[in-house]
């Protein structure tokens, strides 16, 4: 299920960006909203297996607002402060993720008695109060961009303050003959976008796909229910939170994207590598190395993707006037980057259930630590 909506986002996220190049971020925003509305009305109503497929269908191919609201912040701030203001986004996810999930458990086992003032004959899944509160909040949200948000495609934001700030920049990084560097030129950034969409696509297979098999590890060795599982992801969820609210937003200013990214890249290696030693573990330590472990995953859901995000970001032209032929038109790019780890989702949870049920929990996430400290190897040449 999860695999399916992941894989038409790989399909649908580019055009969505190239579609906002072209139209405008608004239009396509409240395109992709009215997607999700309708998705959420499928599921209120869905009582086979197939109807419920079908409304996660329409979800995957709907789902834009994400890529859609960093291209919106690409487009209103400047580089000096564009990691500050997309870490933001990464900061809604992880205080969505602590809050989202309790209110669908609650109401999914208290539902409002709802369907008698509809209608008495109308079949409901026991779903269908969560499904119905998503219904009145996509409205909501929907109305308020509508009425609030405004067009910022090749919006330019106090030029003269964003001249002065780089100019300084420059002066105050001469080389050792005195000259002030060169621009980038358009190749090495070419370059830059490409290599942070393979590094996307690799550390998703990877990390999604010990995400998906995480409870699996729990329920087996634990027999922990949904809410001690639950305890444990809104744990992940809230340290998450604070690290980009708080160093990940000021720190990244000072080492760069690359490095943070690749920072990130290493806690989870290290929290992948104490995942597979809880097997070997007796019942006192284990549940203590499972917390310890997901301290270290918390570190990397609030570094890697976002800084990866901004890296790309980073390397996109300001005000395209020709987007049909510019690779770096941050609709474009940023919906090709999001693509890519999409389709990184999508395969992560089909090979590591795989492996989990073949070979068991020790030998996958050993090996998910190995491949991420081969990509923490190869990402020593990102230069920000």
């Amino acid at each position: 299920m999860g695999s399916l909506f992941s894989a038409l986002q790989f399909i649908v996220s580019p055009y969505i960006g190239t579609l906002s190049d072209k139209y405008g971020r608004r239009p396509i925003l409240l395109l992709t909203m009215a997607g999700n509305i309708l998705s959420a009305l499928i599921w209120v109503q869905s009582t086979t297996w197939s109807s419920y497929l079908l409304s996660r269908a329409v979800g995957g191919l709907s789902e834009g607002n994400v890529q859609l609201a960093i291209a919106i912040l690409s487009d209103i701030t400047p580089p000096e402060t564009r990691s500050r203001s997309l870490a933001l986004v990464g900061l809604a996810f992880s205080i969505c993720f602590c809050i989202g999930p309790p209110i669908g458990a609650y109401f999914s086992t208290h539902p409002f008695q709802f369907q008698s003032m509809l209608n008495p004959k109308l079949e409901l899944n026991i779903y269908a109060t969560p499904a119905l509160i998503t219904v009145v909040l996509l409205v909501v949200e929907t109305i308020f961009l509508a009425a609030a948000l405004p067009e910022t495609r090749n919006q330019v934001i106090n030029p003269k303050e964003t001249e002065k700030s780089a100019s300084g920049e420059k002066a105050g990084k001469k080389n050792s003959n005195g000259n002030v560097p060169p621009v980038v030129s358009r190749l090495h950034r070419l370059a830059l976008v490409k290599k942070a969409k393979h590094l996307h696509f690799y550390f998703l297979i990877a990390f999604s796909g010990v995400e998906f098999t995480l409870t699996f590890l729990t329920y087996d060795l634990f027999d922990w229910n949904n809410a001690r599982n639950g305890r444990l992801l809104a744990a992940i969820g809230v340290l998450s939170a604070l690290f980009q609210g708080g160093y990940t937003r000021t720190a990244t200013r000072k080492v760069g994207e690359g490095v943070m990214a690749r920072r990130g890249v290493i806690s989870c290696a290290i929290g992948f590598l104490l995942l597979s030693s809880l097997p070997h573990l007796d019942a006192l330590w284990a549940p203590r190395v499972v917390y310890l472990a997901a301290g270290f995953l918390a570190f990397t859901s609030a570094t890697v993707v976002s800084s990866l995000t901004a890296l790309v970001s980073l390397q996109c032209e300001e005000n395209v006037s020709n987007w049909e032929s510019s690779a770096l038109s941050k609709g474009k790019a940023l919906g090709q980057f999001r693509s890519s780890g999409q389709l990184g989702r999508a395969i992560g949870p089909l090979l590591a259930c795989a492996s989990y049920w073949t070979f068991g929990p020790a030998v996958t996430y050993s090996t998910a630590a190995v491949s991420m400290l081969t990509l923490a190897f190869t990402m020593r040449t990102i230069k920000n």
